[in-house]
């Protein structure tokens, strides 16, 4: 027997024995990363929440077998304000600019710290499909070329999304820069302005050409009509370009998926953004009427269809068990936002809101406390945790899950709360809702005084907006019915002290307000 061949051949063995070790640790401690953002979805519209009576099976399975916070939070009760947080980890309003955009330049700064920025320093493909509504460009935006900057120029290696939301022009989706399958001869146009010098183009609109409609318009979208919904703003041209709304969820669904198979051999993370339930509410065929409650609870339902999809995208591609899915809202429900769609009348005995107070838009609970769940297959246990989070809290958690040292200002590291159900959650948190700000700490909400109207006549929702403060128990009250502001001032000018060491000097007025 040749023994100097089987010492090389024992050698040989085990250095491979060792770097497949390392290769295996290292695939552990890199795992890749998906954020699934709903849009517009309620705390009670996740079965697994038990608060109302939709079905959402494939959801429920993220829940009920991984992380399901009872207490997470988006930073704000609107979409481009949470978006902005979500990726930088930093308070919304921080950032004058973070407010809802329609058409406007990118928000967040091209030299901002992004999830995807520091992601890439580890080794990871990044990509965003769906709705991405941070602004695009910098300035006004010409759509028949390369669209910059966007998010490529914060982080994303691949981007195919829709400029800003399904109810606002230009009704195309844009991948990497570029608007897709632009026909060069017919070039877009689009603006945001209605006056008599015809901004509309000439062409028919919602407000002019009703007949024309196949979704009747409730309140300001009454612009462009593509598809029969008209739509919020004016656009002209690029008819080869525009979507099928109807086609939406499915093409949405089979980009993520394309992205999944093209980089599983690498780490990658993908925020893959749902329009759903976000209005217009045009669900495909194969959906409607599956949930008995109109178009919104039938897009839920096909959203939930998209997550069971992509869940069994990532099973078949072998990638699960290495996988960490974040799966949450951007805000809180909203009924009627802009269009009729039997989601009030049909709505029977569903909650969107969990039986929380408000909704999108508010400063009370339900406007941004979101379904909030953390998945990552015989990783995380089954558990439930009633710890506050916040989605500005991904930022630092998911860059210690990586290994990386980057840390926002505002986020924390709760990166062992995720995924062993281990420490305590926030202890202070401001919410934000069309640049108002609230406050939480521990068991205590606390809303300042706000001018404007309390309930809006548009969505029928509770604003929070009063001439007094409001303070709520919540473990004692969550649905915010008692106000004890008159009954604990004590506490109050606690939480008002509180308040303004966060918010700043801007705020530190309202102290001479509290009532003696």
């Amino acid at each position: 027997m040749n023994f100097k061949l089987i010492k090389q051949l024992s050698f040989i063995f085990l250095i491979s024995l060792f770097f497949n070790c390392n290769s295996e640790k290292n695939s552990a401690e890199k795992p890749n990363i998906i954020i699934i953002y709903t849009d517009d979805l309620g705390y009670g519209d996740v079965s697994a929440y038990k608060k109302g009576t939709l079905n959402t099976p494939n959801i429920d399975k993220l829940a009920n077998e991984g992380m399901r916070f009872t207490s997470g939070y988006a930073s704000s009760a609107t979409c481009s304000p949470s978006r902005y947080a979500l990726l930088t980890g930093t308070y919304p309003w921080r950032n004058p600019r973070a407010k809802i955009i329609t058409g406007g330049s990118l928000i967040i700064d091209t030299t901002e710290m992004t999830i995807p920025k520091f992601l890439k320093t580890k080794g990871y493909h990044t990509g965003i499909v769906g709705k991405w509504h941070l602004g695009l460009g910098s300035g006004k935006i010409d759509y028949n070329g390369n669209i910059s900057p966007g998010p490529n120029q914060v982080g994303f290696d691949y981007s195919h999304i829709m400029a800003d939301t399904q109810d606002r022009v230009p009704s195309v989706y844009i991948e990497n820069g570029y608007v897709v399958n632009l026909d060069p001869n017919d070039p877009i146009e689009v603006n945001f302005t209605h006056n008599k010098e015809r901004n509309d183009y000439g062409l028919p609109t919602g407000l002019k050409n009703p007949e024309l409609t196949t979704m009747k318009w409730h309140h300001g979208h009454n612009g462009s009509i593509v598809n029969g919904v008209p739509r919020i703003g004016y656009m002209k041209g690029g008819e080869k370009a525009k979507w099928r709304d109807i086609d939406m969820a499915d093409h949405f669904l089979g980009k993520a998926q394309e992205y999944i198979k093209e980089n599983k051999d690498k780490p990658f993370f993908l925020y893959y953004a749902l329009q759903q339930p976000h209005v217009p509410r045009t669900p495909h065929p194969r959906f409607e009427g599956k949930s008995g409650m109109g178009p919104r609870g039938d897009v839920i339902v096909e959203a939930d269809w998209c997550v069971g999809e992509f869940y069994k995208t990532l099973e078949s591609e072998g990638i699960l068990d290495n996988t960490l899915i974040i799966f949450s809202s951007d805000n809180g429900p909203v009924l009627n936002d802009g269009y009729y769609d039997d989601a009030v009348e049909k709505l029977g005995d569903h909650t969107p809101s969990g039986g929380l107070r408000g909704g999108k838009y508010s400063l009370f609970e339900a406007g941004a406390k979101v379904p909030f769940i953390a998945y990552w297959k015989g990783k995380i246990k089954p558990n439930v945790s009633n710890e506050i989070i916040s989605q500005i809290d991904l930022f630092n958690s998911i860059s210690t899950i990586v290994g990386t040292n980057y840390k926002s200002k505002d986020g924390i590291d709760f990166s062992n709360l995720i995924l062993n159900n281990e420490g305590t959650g926030r202890n202070e948190l401001i919410l934000e809702a069309s640049t108002r700000t609230a406050y939480r700490n521990g068991d205590w909400a606390m809303i300042p005084p706000y001018n404007g109207v309390a309930i809006s006549k548009y969505t029928n929702i509770e604003l929070g907006n009063s001439k007094d403060f409001k303070l709520y128990n919540l473990k004692e009250d969550p649905s915010q019915k008692n106000d004890l502001a008159k009954k604990e001032p004590e506490k109050l000018k606690e939480m008002i002290s509180n308040f303004v060491k966060i918010r700043g000097k801007k705020f530190s007025n309202i102290e001479n307000l509290v009532l003696e």
